[in-house]
């Protein structure tokens, strides 16, 4: 089966990779990842999700916890949380395959309804065990549906609803439960966090958070904390700059844009605070960056022979 889903993976992504590795699909919330090589590290502040490694091998960092994995394995997060990851086995002949679903709420928050009482438990937000042949099996066949579009509108909500239908019912259901019990404190902060990443670069005190989230500000930065890792002004912080930096590397912005595009009143403490985050000062950072994504003359002369 893993591999019957490897080679479905491998099919679409070698044709709809955009230059990044990544492969956008018409089924919201599903994406691919292709890498030919090692990748620098990525820094995000993730949404809910699973990550299934087809081929290759991954390390994400939370905190002081590193999770190394590879084929057959899943990294599960249930909880916006900052990551710092890096592709660490690829190459051309051998490429890294993986198959991203962003975690749905909503179908979550339906299935516990109909999976009735059952326990649950926030615990870590990053885990990663050996990929569950129920939910292979599903993902399997929502890649099918990509080769027969018209199917999608019929066939994808239920396929989707029952690949989280196998996640709640599997090792780590607890963890993922949690998203769905209705006024949980997941919810709530997700609701925090969600004006967060909608207001980037607008200046949200926590009061105004905490009333997103409906509780006391004591109570509010407590489970904030708890279910993030982090507080909620350093939630912003690292947003704030892993957006500069993606503006700054995908869209060529300059410095001085991005800082004030994602909110910063002065540039040098924008170059401060990334320097203290990715290790090195922006403009340092950036050509760094794009000497590792350089060709190299051998390779740009092999490209055109």
């Amino acid at each position: 089966m893993a591999h019957t889903l490897l080679e479905a993976v491998r099919r679409y992504a070698e044709v709809h990779a955009d230059a990044n590795g990544i492969a956008q699909t018409p089924i919201p919330g599903l994406t691919l990842i292709r890498q030919t090589a090692p990748t620098e590290l990525q820094y995000a502040i993730n949404k809910p999700l699973i990550a299934m490694v087809l081929q290759g091998s991954k390390r994400v960092a939370m905190g002081s916890s590193t999770f190394d994995f590879g084929s057959g394995e899943s990294l599960l997060i249930t909880a916006d949380v900052p990551t710092v990851s890096q592709i660490t086995r690829a190459n051309i002949s051998v490429p890294y395959f993986s198959l991203v679903v962003d975690l749905d709420p909503a179908v979550i928050e339906s299935l516990v309804v109909d999976m009735g009482s059952l326990p649950f438990d926030a615990g870590n937000p990053v885990r990663v065990d050996p990929t569950e042949a129920e939910v292979a099996d599903s993902a399997l066949r929502l890649m099918r549906l990509l080769d027969r579009p018209a199917s999608l509108a019929v066939l994808q909500p239920q396929l989707i609803r029952e690949l989280h239908f196998w996640l709640l019912s599997g090792r780590h259901g607890g963890a993922i439960r949690s998203l769905g019990v209705t006024d949980s404190h997941a919810q709530r902060v997700a609701r925090a966090v969600a004006l967060i990443r909608a207001n980037v670069a607008e200046p949200l005190g926590v009061e105004q958070l905490a009333d997103a989230a409906s509780m006391s500000v004591s109570s509010f930065h407590e489970h904030f904390r708890a279910i993030t890792s982090l507080t909620p002004l350093q939630f912003q912080k690292q947003l704030r700059l892993i957006e500069a930096r993606r503006m700054m590397l995908a869209d060529g912005e300059m410095i001085s844009n991005a800082a004030y595009a994602v909110g910063y009143e002065s540039v040098p403490q924008f170059t401060r605070e990334y320097g203290r985050m990715f290790g090195l000062p922006p403009a340092r950072d950036l050509k760094a960056a794009r000497i590792r994504i350089r060709p190299s003359p051998e390779l740009a002369i092999s490209s055109v022979n």
